[in-house]
């Protein structure tokens, strides 16, 4: 909250700089010289009472009465050399009196005489975002915002210092529009899920001020979403820095979240306190940053450290599979060693009964899930009616693997045997995923 707040203040200190903006040079009775070429030549109010009604209306102190008269001056002289500076300084005092749709109004007017103002520019860019922010139809306002901010970081490499602009406050300009301009294009560019776009505006506001939370939290969220321009790295750093510049609940969410996606990333914990220690002080990725990357284990090398842990009679249904279909062929023939010949006691999803004699039976969760048979079961004897198991329901069996076929996997099996008494049915794990 407190960002938005000095953020709308920003807006409004951008806003009122044209407030003191120097009057235009009072009529003279003679002709005045013709500046040089390296000058850029002063407005100049000819007529007397046309300067008189602009000076007039921009003494004005009170926001209201100041919005009366600058009115009345662009009725009255609707093609003035000061029409730019009336308007910018009728926008000031409509946001003086908070009348927000007369604002932006005058912002785009302000626009239609000036493209490149960018005061008005800063201005839309800024409460568009906000109102979208809000909830106020969200998707236009964001875009729009989004164009404001494009056009106006165009417009500022091509930007001359206005007369009577010291060059501090000249800089001082350049770099508060800069930032919503910045910060406005690349939100909407996360929203259009643009993230490359994203990172590059949303970073060059982070980078003029790393305290912006308002910008670094969707910085780092576009460089963690998944997609071409992920950008593990930059985006872990990023997002342990919002852990640490957020307040109140939100700190946790952020937190919680940062420390999952490291996780992901780096395999373990181990090292995400470290991060938040480092990114509470450094404002951007060190030089040679780096988290090592947690690299899977094969499937091949999944079954291997099975073996190591289990022995074969232990495993489920779903690592014998694993270890058949994708072990190293010395595992895989460990494994088929002590399965082939052996009754087995089992329980197994009915995929389809071909016969009285013949069952087609899936036996790990993703065959179950896909209604893939991974077993092809032959009774001993046919199954009389009333013990007819049905499709797509469990079945308790005893079974002799004769032999499989790696891939797809499909294990046969032969002198089945109804289970009269089955032992507790036992919980059917998921085949270890292949990464």
């Amino acid at each position: 909250m407190k960002k938005i707040v000095l953020a709308m203040l920003l807006v409004a200190a951008v806003t009122a700089v044209a407030q003191t903006a120097p009057a235009p040079t009072q009529p003279a009775p003679q002709q005045t010289p013709t500046p040089s070429p390296a000058a850029p030549q002063k407005k100049e109010i000819k007529d007397p009472a046309e300067y008189n009604a602009y000076v007039g209306a921009v003494q004005q102190q009170d926001a209201a009465a100041k919005v009366s008269g600058l009115e009345a001056f662009l009725t009255q002289y609707p093609n003035s050399v000061m029409k730019e500076d009336a308007l910018e300084l009728l926008m000031g005092a409509y946001q003086g009196t908070n009348n927000q749709a007369k604002t932006l109004e005058t912002a785009q007017k302000v626009l239609v005489v000036n493209p490149c103002n960018i005061r008005a520019l800063a201005l839309l860019a800024y409460t568009k975002r906000a109102m979208a922010e809000a909830g106020q139809n969200a998707q236009q306002n964001l875009a729009e915002a989004g164009q404001s901010g494009e056009k106006g970081l165009q417009c500022l490499q091509t930007m001359t210092k206005p007369d009577g602009t010291s060059d501090a406050d000249f800089q001082k300009l350049k770099a508060q529009t800069s930032a919503i301009f910045n910060g406005a294009a690349g939100i909407a560019a996360y929203q259009a899920k643009d993230y490359a776009k994203a990172e590059k505006y949303l970073r060059a506001s982070v980078e003029a001020d790393p305290t912006n939370l308002r910008d670094l939290y969707p910085l780092a969220l576009a460089y963690l979403t998944p997609g071409p321009a992920e950008n593990d790295l930059d985006g872990l750093f990023f997002i342990a820095r919002a852990a640490n510049l957020a307040q109140g609940a939100g700190k946790d969410q952020i937190a919680k979240f940062g420390k999952s996606k490291y996780v992901k990333y780096h395999g373990s914990e181990e090292g995400w306190t470290a991060l938040l220690a480092q990114a509470a002080t450094a404002t951007l990725p060190p030089a040679g940053f780096t988290i090592t990357k947690y690299v899977p284990p094969t499937p091949a090398e999944q079954c291997s450290d099975l073996l190591k842990t289990k022995k074969v009679q232990e495993m489920s249904f779903a690592e014998w599979q694993l270890c058949l279909s994708e072990g190293k062929p010395e595992d895989a023939e460990n494994v088929w060693t002590v399965l082939k010949g052996k009754p087995l006691q089992m329980v197994a999803h009915v995929i389809s009964i071909e016969s009285p004699k013949q069952l087609k039976l899936a036996g790990s969760q993703d065959d179950i899930d896909a209604k893939r048979a991974d077993i092809d079961l032959t009774m001993t004897a046919a199954i009389p009616a009333k013990s007819m198991p049905k499709e797509d329901t469990d079945f308790q069996f005893e079974g002799t693997p004769v032999s499989y076929v790696a891939k797809p996997f499909l294990m046969t099996m032969n002198e089945g045997a109804l289970l009269v008494k089955a032992a507790p049915k036992p919980a059917v794990r998921k085949k270890p995923r292949a990464h």
